[in-house]
């Protein structure tokens, strides 16, 4: 034992640290970009020759897309059965094949990344300068900084948000142009063959070999206002005469602040199936050494660490499972009323608990919240082991018998009641073992836990457990009992005899009782119907994500003195540490209209409230800002959804027809909002933007030899940010990017000033608006596809003091009242979907536990009454759960799932050892079934109310514990705490009843057969 203890200790050192167990889906997303598309261009030309072969992947479980300005991004969520590795081959395969129908100027092939875009970052750096341009910096960054963190190990995704990658602008006078009768596609053709960087080959003389170059290629922007485009009369037409040559960011809409700093921030996500504590830890340690070269002007800072919530949950629920066992030793003390044998329990308990460890590293397991529940709650089946043992020898030594020998006679007669107990348990932890999705992962690791600890408690108690009885506990005649072990017998045996005189009392009335018994199985029903029903708890990871939304029509100059303006408000609230902002079209935010935040919250001890609590008091601090609507939710460590969404929840809405969406989504949006059950409904369709249709009159251009391609062209060379040309270093690759003025270009009546080439005008320059009008009308900002079919996202928070059972059935029955065409489907994305799945599986998880606990029982007693009779006692322990969830406004979600199904495995030892000892009595003893069960009861009276005060000092630390991650274990302790509470009053009397009612039926089926 020795020796397993060390091996657990060690396995201790190496077990990885995390929040929760690693079971997300394995999730791929691929990003273009392609400066001036609109979003239907994009959807057209890159989104749907790219869905069409991503969409014949095996075991593809989900493909969602979104077009906006400029950007495709495709999200790729796969089974649980198929491993990252195989999945990012299949992508890959995908684009290759896909490469032939995507549009040849693209600037960039797709790229892709393995990770969730709906995962919080794992770590946010910011990056700041006093006296360097952000362009410098990004540079710096991207090149130096950037690049060295993604090749840290289990780093998924390095994003730069800011956006003020270098480049070269070229921002054309279109008047001063066409005045020289130079076309827009002149100066892009030009520039393109005047800025190169081509082989030129090598040649070899008699004696040496040369390599052959050339001042090809234009590096300083300066030397752009040199090139010569044209020449006009014999004079040269510089690039300078007719266009302003600036350094700028290559995309002058992105944007990206700390507090209200402008900065680059860089934040880091994870690849799944990650270590993210050790990927964290390498991180922080290697990056004074990738900020070494780095211009002393330039900061570096850690703005956000993700794993310190975890560190924090971890401790805490640490600290809970050593308070359990501190616990449980106390009530073993109280009732064993002896100090020696007090040492037995606590030397076999954390021997159990020590010794999974062992068994946790070689299956991979974490060190998370869940396992550490899961030894939380083994704290208190583990100790019912020694208990029975312990207490089984004890009666043997007040009987009289040397240590030694009360030893083996103890061990003998228990030995097959905890093997019963043992593989009992185990049965009960069957079905969570084939929980389904991706719910069954995550419980999975919990249930094998806690399986490997009662296995080696049940090695333990039958082993080691008896050789300390016999050398550490004496005779009854050597023991000099103190005041206090005196007081505390005579307490015990006036409670023995209290239940004695109590159960002859409800003997006596057997029918009553059978229905007090029946009624609590219909009362436990009706609970379960009524109960609400939730899914997993909200989380305070010490992090809140928030959506910013402005009007369709918002400028990026608008949209960041909004987002500055939201970022004030929000600093002044004192449990806010530190935000990060950005906006911008950049594959993460979808439209110009919207803004990000993540906002750093204080330690939980330093703070006012959780961060439930405080997001109603930071919108209220944000309300006074005009013109936008910021949208907050708590970070979660498990996160479901494939997407980020202004709000927790997700609703989506497929229609082939998309147009159908303008007319139906609204109404459905109006009544959803009026929900009481429901809190800040949004939607992401956004259709109302505002666009320049450019309407072409295809006659008038015929005649000037024009045509609609020469348009788009012009049209993409004065707006479109069109890349024309390429700037290559040692490190990296700078773009020259044409555009016209954009002092020029400030109204629609702009657009006409562009001047196309024309084959027959006099001049060979007619302007646009002589073959064309121009209409302002609506735009969508984006279009989002669902396994290749049009849909749009509402997205919601339930209303407090209600779960998400109520908010779905709510949302059920209001669509329901809507007369939606056939072609319309809803459905739950995410969270809010696994939860539809999880609720659907609960009463079939909890009968299947029922079922494999009795085929268990009726091979152990070769009996199909007595497994029934032990059965009996889960009604009341399911009263007492659903009640007591019920009171903790917890309602009934997938934790108090797992603790009814435990309670089950709990609850039955009870009954188990009361059983076992009365079978015994008749059988070997030749007893009455009222005198044999009678005398089990209250022999058994004892270790029965040891165990269940055991188990249920075991579940206060995590009713009562507090600290971070404390809402997760909560409703696991309520649940357990509460039903043990209400079947222990009841079982101990309706089990007897039961047994006698049972053993009177069986003996008449037998009469009526013989």
């Amino acid at each position: 034992m020795l020796a397993f203890v060390l091996v657990g200790l060690v396995a201790f050192l190496y077990l990885p640290v995390s929040a929760l167990p690693d079971v997300a889906y394995p999730t791929i997303q691929v990003q273009t970009f392609y400066p001036g598309a609109s979003p239907e261009v994009m959807n057209a030309t890159i989104t749907a020759p790219l869905e069409r072969q991503l969409g014949q992947m095996e075991g593809l479980n989900q493909m969602r897309s979104v077009n906006a300005a400029g950007a495709s991004v495709i999200t790729l969520q796969f089974g649980l059965t198929i491993s990252l590795d195989v999945a990012e081959q299949e992508v890959q395969a995908a684009i290759n094949d896909a490469g032939n129908l995507l549009p040849a100027d693209l600037p960039a092939p797709p790229v892709y990344a393995k990770v969730n875009p709906a995962d919080a970052p794992i770590m946010t750096l910011a990056v700041t300068s006093k006296t360097l341009n952000l362009t410098d910096v990004e540079s710096l960054v991207d090149s130096r900084l950037g690049a060295k963190l993604s090749e840290i190990p289990g780093v998924g995704l390095v994003t730069l948000s800011g956006g003020n990658r270098p480049s070269v602008r070229v921002q054309v006078n279109t008047q001063k142009l066409a005045a020289l009768g130079i076309s827009l596609d002149n100066i892009r053709t030009d520039i393109a063959n005047l800025n190169v960087s081509s082989p030129k080959g090598n040649f070899s003389g008699p004696t040496q070999s040369y390599t052959i170059d050339d001042n090809d290629q234009i590096t300083d922007p300066g030397q752009y206002e040199r090139l010569v485009i044209a020449y006009k009369n014999g004079t040269p037409v510089y690039l300078g005469d007719v266009a302003k040559i600036v350094s700028a960011p290559e995309n002058a809409e992105l944007g990206a602040w700390v507090n209200k700093t402008p900065a680059i921030v860089i934040n880091i996500q994870r690849q799944p199936n990650a270590n993210v504590i050790k990927t964290v830890d390498t991180i922080k340690a290697e990056l004074p050494a990738l900020t070494e070269g780095l211009p002393a002007d330039l900061t570096v800072a850690v703005v956000a660490d993700g794993t310190s919530s975890i560190r924090a949950s971890v401790h805490e629920a640490e600290f809970e499972l050593l308070l359990a066992v501190l616990l449980v030793v106390a009530v073993i003390f109280v009732f064993l009323r002896n100090w020696r044998a007090t040492i037995i329990p606590s030397i076999s308990v954390p021997v159990s608990l020590i010794g999974a460890l062992a068994f946790m590293y070689l299956s991979g397991f974490s060190i998370d919240n869940l396992s550490l529940m899961a030894l939380i709650i083994a704290t208190g089946f583990v100790v019912d082991d020694s208990i029975v043992m312990i207490e089984n020898v004890s009666r043997f030594l007040e009987a009289g018998l040397p240590p030694y020998e009360a030893a083996l006679k103890g061990a003998g007669q228990i030995g097959f009641t905890i093997i019963s107990l043992t593989v009992s348990l185990l049965a009960v932890l069957i079905p969570l073992l084939f929980m389904g999705d991706v719910v069954g992962r995550l419980f999975s690791e919990f249930a094998v836990t806690l399986a490997f600890t009662i296995v080696i408690s049940a090695v333990v108690s039958l082993t080691l457990v008896p050789m300390l009885c016999a050398k550490i506990l004496k005779p009854k005649a050597e023991e000099r009992p103190s005041r206090f072990e005196a007081w505390d017998e005579a307490v015990v045996n006036r409670l023995i005899a209290a239940y004695g005189r109590g159960l002859d009392w409800v003997l006596a009335r057997a029918r009553a009782t059978l229905l007090v018994a029946l009624g609590t199985l219909a009362l436990t029903i009706g609970l379960y119907v009524f109960i609400p029903k939730g899914f997993f708890p909200e989380q305070d990871t010490g992090v809140i994500e928030g959506i910013s939304q402005a009007a369709q029509s918002t400028s990026y100059q608008a949209m960041s003195a909004h987002q500055q303006a939201l970022a004030d408000a929000l600093l002044k609230d004192p449990d806010v540490a530190s935000l990060t902002s950005y906006i911008g079209v950049d594959g993460t935010n979808e439209t110009l209209n919207q803004g990000r935040f993540l906002i750093n919250l204080k330690p939980l001890s330093q703070r006012s409230q959780s961060a439930a609590r405080l997001i109603p008091q930071l919108e209220r601090d944000v309300a006074g800002v005009a013109g936008v609507k910021l949208y907050m939710q708590p970070v979660q460590n498990l996160t479901l959804n494939t997407s980020v969404s202004p709000t927790q929840y997700q609703l989506v809405l497929e229609d082939l027809n998309a147009d159908e969406f303008n007319k139906y989504e609204p109404e459905l949006l109006t009544k959803l909002r009026a929900l009481p059950e429901l809190a800040d409904v949004a939607s992401d369709m956004q259709a109302a933007g505002q666009g320049v249709y450019v309407d072409i009159n295809r006659t008038q251009a015929a005649r000037f030899g024009i045509t609609p391609a020469t348009i788009d062209s012009a049209l993409y060379d004065a707006f479109g940010q069109r890349i024309i040309s390429t700037i290559f270093t040692q490190t990296d690759q700078y773009r020259v990017i044409l555009t016209a003025d954009p002092r020029e270009m400030e109204a629609v009546a702009s657009l006409g000033k562009i001047y196309l080439p024309s084959s027959t005008a006099s001049g060979g320059q007619v302007p646009l608006s002589a073959v064309a009008t121009f209409k302002v009308r609506p735009e969508p900002l984006l279009v989002e596809h669902l396994d290749q079919f049009p849909a749009t996202t509402i997205s919601f928070n339930v209303a407090s003091g209600y779960t998400l059972g109520q908010a779905e059935d709510a949302i059920n029955a209001a669509m329901k009242g809507l007369a939606f065409p056939p072609s319309l489907q809803a459905s739950y994305l995410g969270a809010a979907g696994a939860f539809t799945a999880a609720l659907g599986n609960e009463v079939f998880l909890l009968i299947a536990a029922i079922i494999a606990v009795y085929i268990v029982l009726g091979v152990l007693y070769e009996s199909f009454v007595h497994p029934v009779t032990i059965l009996s006692t889960l009604p009341s322990a399911g009263v007492g759960a659903l009640i007591f969830l019920w009171l903790a406004g917890d309602g009934l979600g997938v934790i108090g799932i797992i603790g009814i199904v435990l309670l089950i495995g709990i609850v039955k030892k009870n009954a188990i050892m009361m059983i076992d000892f009365a079978l015994h009595a008749e059988r070997n003893e030749g007893k009455a079934a009222r005198e044999a069960i009678r005398e089990a009861a209250l022999l058994r009276f004892r270790p029965i109310l040891m165990t269940t005060l055991a188990a249920i000092f075991s579940g206060l630390p995590l009713i009562f514990g507090g600290g971070m991650g404390h809402e997760l274990r909560s409703p696991l302790g309520v649940a357990i705490v509460g039903g043990l509470i209400v079947s222990q009053v009841l079982t101990l009397f309706t089990t007897p009843v039961i047994y006698l009612a049972f053993d009177a039926l069986s003996r008449r089926v037998r009469g009526v057969a013989a």
